[in-house]
């Protein structure tokens, strides 16, 4: 692949919506049968799980400067993986809750928006 497609195969990925992620997993799901074990509870559980597998990599590290400059490629991998996991196991519980996501995080954001008005900035004077 030359240089400028796998930019855009980058691109592709960045701009998937949840409800590709959504369809994709629920295909998933299908495709091994394992609709039946995936209840509201048991995803929850599993993303639990999930979220202590990333906070164990967080663990014994202190503050990490944004960006993670000073982490190996592989470290930052593992991030991204588990990261995923998380994000994967939040949208099928979405998804089988039925809970549109993006509705339900726009709406957050506008109330967040209103109990959390911008501080005033203060104005210099000349």
């Amino acid at each position: 692949m030359g240089e400028g497609e796998e930019s855009n195969a980058d691109e592709r990925v960045m701009d998937i919506s949840l409800k590709d992620l959504s369809k994709q997993l629920e295909e998933f799901a299908m495709a091994r049968d394992w609709e039946k074990f995936h209840s509201p509870r048991n995803l929850l559980l599993a993303m639990v799980g999930e979220v202590g597998e990333l906070s164990e990599i967080f663990q014994w590290k202190g503050e990490v400067d944004k960006g993670l400059p000073n982490w190996e490629d592989a470290d930052k991998e593992h991030l991204g993986e588990e990261l995923s996991d998380v994000l994967l196991y939040l949208i099928r519980l979405a998804d089988i809750c039925g809970i549109d996501l993006g509705d339900a995080a726009t709406k957050k954001i506008v109330k967040n928006a209103i109990k959390y008005p911008p501080k005033p900035r203060e104005r210099k004077l000349l």
